[in-house]
């Protein structure tokens, strides 16, 4: 069965030509909805694919109807090959998983995404390293300062407990036992 998926990013937008076009195309049923495109949780889609058989065409107009990002369409394609699904786009011959050509420009395209993935993540890497030698921190900020860390560590050696330190210090008491756990005390020579 060819299936069709329409979509328009916001609501004074129309599907009319898109459900036009999927009709002349053959889809039987048409899931439609108005949404943005960058949105990972659109219900028309997601109920689409629930309703999925072995055999079935997810047939679009154009690609970015479906998703605006390769790597969401590749995730897409995966998902409809692992159904037994087939994905076709009307205003990109070259993108129809029903064909072996189709097959293989999706399979370049995956390759391709890969690699960039791979690229971006050996750039990061790098960079971070690099920041990370020039002393830059990653994540967080501290909860505490090296002074409220002092004041609880005293404050416990002096009897407050735990708890009554961290709420004094208006953090989690779980916090001051980690900051605690590696506070250490200034030596008398300073």
């Amino acid at each position: 069965m060819l299936i069709g998926y329409a979509r328009v990013s916001t609501d004074d937008q129309h599907l009319d030509n898109q459900r036009t076009a999927l009709q002349a195309a053959g889809c039987q049923r048409l899931y439609e909805e108005k949404i943005s495109g960058a949105k990972r949780e659109r219900p028309e889609l997601i109920r689409l694919l629930d309703h999925l058989r072995k055999g079935d065409v997810l047939v679009v107009t154009r690609l970015d109807r479906l998703a605006r990002a390769t790597k969401d369409l590749l995730e897409l394609a995966e998902l409809l090959n692992r159904a037994g699904a087939g994905l076709r786009s009307l205003g990109e011959p070259w993108a129809d998983t029903t064909s072996p050509s189709g097959k293989m420009v999706l399979t370049v395209f995956a390759g391709i995404a890969e690699f960039e993935r791979s690229l971006i993540a050996e750039r990061t890497h790098a960079g971070r390293l690099a920041a990370q030698k020039k002393g830059i921190r990653f994540g967080r900020p501290p909860k505490l300062s090296t002074e409220q860390i002092a004041l609880g560590h005293r404050l416990c050696t002096e009897g407050t407990s735990v708890r009554d330190a961290a709420r004094i210090l208006n953090c989690h008491h779980a916090t001051l036992y980690r900051a605690i756990g590696r506070f250490v005390p200034p030596s008398d020579g300073d």
